[in-house]
Protein backbone atom coordinates (compact mmCIF):
# COMPACT_ATOMS: atom_id res chain seq x y z
CA UNK A 1 0.00 0.00 0.00
CA UNK A 2 0.96 3.29 -0.88
CA UNK A 3 0.98 6.39 1.71
CA UNK A 4 -0.26 8.35 -1.41
CA UNK A 5 -4.12 9.68 -1.01
CA UNK A 6 -5.64 8.57 -4.29
CA UNK A 7 -9.23 10.17 -4.54
CA UNK A 8 -12.00 7.74 -6.55
CA UNK A 9 -13.22 11.08 -8.75
CA UNK A 10 -11.24 12.16 -11.75
CA UNK A 11 -10.16 16.07 -11.81
CA UNK A 12 -12.65 18.11 -13.97
CA UNK A 13 -11.23 21.15 -16.08
CA UNK A 14 -13.71 24.14 -15.53
CA UNK A 15 -15.69 25.46 -18.38
CA UNK A 16 -14.96 28.71 -20.05
CA UNK A 17 -18.25 29.94 -18.57
CA UNK A 18 -17.41 29.10 -14.87
CA UNK A 19 -14.34 30.31 -15.64
CA UNK A 20 -15.42 33.75 -16.76
CA UNK A 21 -17.80 34.01 -13.99
CA UNK A 22 -15.42 32.90 -10.84
CA UNK A 23 -12.82 36.11 -12.61
CA UNK A 24 -16.10 38.17 -12.12
CA UNK A 25 -17.06 37.00 -9.10
CA UNK A 26 -13.26 37.92 -8.10
CA UNK A 27 -13.42 41.79 -10.03
CA UNK A 28 -16.62 42.77 -8.51
CA UNK A 29 -18.76 42.31 -4.97
CA UNK A 30 -22.34 41.91 -5.18
CA UNK A 31 -22.38 45.51 -3.65
CA UNK A 32 -20.31 46.61 -5.99
CA UNK A 33 -22.73 45.71 -9.18
CA UNK A 34 -23.86 48.68 -10.90
CA UNK A 35 -27.65 48.08 -12.35
CA UNK A 36 -28.37 50.49 -15.34
CA UNK A 37 -31.55 52.94 -14.98
CA UNK A 38 -34.28 52.36 -15.87
CA UNK A 39 -35.47 55.08 -18.52
CA UNK A 40 -38.23 57.20 -17.71
CA UNK A 41 -40.74 56.00 -20.14
CA UNK A 42 -40.60 52.59 -18.75
CA UNK A 43 -40.88 52.91 -15.43
CA UNK A 44 -44.33 51.95 -13.82
CA UNK A 45 -45.61 55.39 -12.78
CA UNK A 46 -44.85 57.09 -16.17
CA UNK A 47 -46.89 53.99 -18.04
CA UNK A 48 -49.75 54.39 -15.83
CA UNK A 49 -49.72 58.05 -16.16
CA UNK A 50 -49.48 57.80 -19.96
CA UNK A 51 -52.12 54.62 -20.33
CA UNK A 52 -54.84 57.04 -18.46
CA UNK A 53 -54.18 59.76 -20.05
CA UNK A 54 -54.52 58.38 -23.44
CA UNK A 55 -57.52 56.60 -21.98
CA UNK A 56 -58.97 59.93 -20.93
CA UNK A 57 -58.77 61.38 -24.26
CA UNK A 58 -60.11 58.98 -25.55
CA UNK A 59 -63.29 58.53 -23.05
CA UNK A 60 -63.55 62.58 -23.78
CA UNK A 61 -63.46 62.32 -27.76
CA UNK A 62 -65.70 59.63 -27.73
CA UNK A 63 -68.46 61.39 -25.57
CA UNK A 64 -67.59 65.15 -27.03
CA UNK A 65 -70.41 63.89 -29.54
CA UNK A 66 -72.84 61.59 -27.73
CA UNK A 67 -73.52 63.65 -24.11
CA UNK A 68 -74.85 66.69 -26.43
CA UNK A 69 -77.36 64.42 -27.82
CA UNK A 70 -78.04 62.65 -24.68
CA UNK A 71 -78.83 65.99 -22.87
CA UNK A 72 -81.36 66.89 -25.92
CA UNK A 73 -82.57 64.63 -28.03
CA UNK A 74 -84.71 66.27 -29.91
CA UNK A 75 -83.07 69.10 -30.39
CA UNK A 76 -85.15 71.35 -29.11
CA UNK A 77 -82.96 73.10 -27.13
CA UNK A 78 -80.69 73.55 -29.87
CA UNK A 79 -83.48 74.93 -32.09
CA UNK A 80 -84.09 77.78 -29.89
CA UNK A 81 -80.97 79.00 -29.46
CA UNK A 82 -80.20 78.65 -32.99
CA UNK A 83 -77.32 76.22 -33.35
CA UNK A 84 -77.49 72.95 -35.78
CA UNK A 85 -75.95 69.41 -34.71
CA UNK A 86 -74.64 66.63 -36.62
CA UNK A 87 -78.10 64.49 -36.43
CA UNK A 88 -80.22 67.28 -36.76
CA UNK A 89 -83.31 66.63 -40.13
CA UNK A 90 -83.69 69.08 -42.36
CA UNK A 91 -86.89 70.44 -41.00
CA UNK A 92 -84.76 71.06 -37.49
CA UNK A 93 -82.19 73.01 -39.41
CA UNK A 94 -85.10 75.19 -41.06
CA UNK A 95 -86.14 75.76 -38.02
CA UNK A 96 -82.83 76.83 -35.79
CA UNK A 97 -80.81 78.97 -38.63
CA UNK A 98 -83.78 79.17 -41.57
CA UNK A 99 -83.49 78.97 -45.71
CA UNK A 100 -80.22 78.71 -47.28
CA UNK A 101 -79.09 80.90 -49.99
CA UNK A 102 -78.23 78.46 -51.90
CA UNK A 103 -78.65 74.32 -52.22
CA UNK A 104 -76.55 72.11 -54.33
CA UNK A 105 -77.85 68.39 -54.68
CA UNK A 106 -75.81 65.30 -55.77
CA UNK A 107 -76.34 61.76 -55.85
CA UNK A 108 -73.52 59.10 -55.39
CA UNK A 109 -73.09 56.08 -57.45
CA UNK A 110 -74.65 53.98 -54.40
CA UNK A 111 -77.91 56.42 -54.73
CA UNK A 112 -77.06 58.01 -51.12
CA UNK A 113 -78.76 62.00 -52.08
CA UNK A 114 -76.47 64.82 -50.74
CA UNK A 115 -77.49 68.21 -50.11
CA UNK A 116 -75.07 71.08 -49.69
CA UNK A 117 -76.71 73.96 -47.76
CA UNK A 118 -74.87 77.46 -48.16
CA UNK A 119 -75.89 80.22 -45.89
CA UNK A 120 -75.09 84.27 -45.99
CA UNK A 121 -74.23 86.21 -43.59
CA UNK A 122 -74.22 90.08 -45.04
CA UNK A 123 -71.63 91.73 -41.76
CA UNK A 124 -71.05 94.99 -43.90
CA UNK A 125 -71.81 96.05 -47.65
CA UNK A 126 -68.70 94.33 -48.53
CA UNK A 127 -68.64 91.89 -46.82
CA UNK A 128 -69.95 88.57 -46.41
CA UNK A 129 -69.80 85.23 -44.68
CA UNK A 130 -71.07 82.27 -45.60
CA UNK A 131 -71.76 78.91 -43.59
CA UNK A 132 -71.41 75.59 -45.50
CA UNK A 133 -74.12 72.77 -43.95
CA UNK A 134 -74.19 69.14 -45.43
CA UNK A 135 -77.28 65.83 -45.63
CA UNK A 136 -76.84 62.63 -46.40
CA UNK A 137 -80.46 61.22 -46.81
CA UNK A 138 -81.91 64.15 -45.24
CA UNK A 139 -80.16 64.12 -41.83
CA UNK A 140 -77.02 67.14 -41.40
CA UNK A 141 -73.92 65.23 -41.48
CA UNK A 142 -71.86 67.78 -41.39
CA UNK A 143 -70.30 71.88 -41.74
CA UNK A 144 -68.32 74.42 -41.19
CA UNK A 145 -68.41 78.16 -40.47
Amino acid sequence: MSSHTHSDTPAVAPTPEQQVSSSNEAQASPDQVQKEPTPWILRPRVRVSIYLSLALFLLATISWGIIPRLLDPTFEKHIQESEVMVGMTRKQVLQAWGSPYQTNISHTSEGIRREEWIFEDWISAGEVKHRYLYFEEGVLVGGWR
